[in-house]
């Protein structure tokens, strides 16, 4: 009898000692998540700057670049469904993805529309790690 109740209390102390690790890797990847998307979140308030937007351009190339995101023929940065990051901007009729923006020139944007004020339009995450994953501005 005794030897029944000193397996179930194992058992028991076992049971919570799995749960409360689970439960603390759980807390850590939302902290995690939480620490990735603050800079790109921050970008969704009433109005930004063209600076603004090439920061958050920057901040998502280095993100790719970090995690060794691959590009497409067109070099384009790949969703990989987990850490990859994508910035468009809309200004009138045209949505420029960030790697033309780049490629054109981050100076030449800061130029001419360094000043002008910009929409967070939306945020986008990966649906498996809940990531930030795509960032829309729209001038306005």
């Amino acid at each position: 009898m005794k030897k029944i109740i000193a397996v179930l209390l194992v058992l028991i102390l076992i049971a919570v000692i799995v749960i409360t690790v689970n439960i603390k890797n759980e807390q850590k990847r939302k902290l995690e998540i939480e620490a990735f998307n603050l800079p790109f979140v921050e970008y969704d308030k009433d109005t930004v700057n063209g600076l603004e937007v090439i920061t958050a351009i920057n901040k998502a190339i280095n993100n790719n670049e970090k995690y060794n995101i691959e590009k497409d023929e067109k070099g384009k940065y790949v969703d990989d469904g987990q850490v990859s990051i994508r910035v468009f901007v809309k200004i009138g009729d045209n949505t420029y993805n960030m790697e033309r923006i780049n490629e054109l020139g981050r100076e030449s944007f800061i130029e001419y529309f360094g000043t002008n004020s910009f929409t967070c339009e939306e945020i986008k995450y990966h649906e498996e790690t809940g990531r930030v994953s795509e960032l829309v501005f729209k001038a306005n």
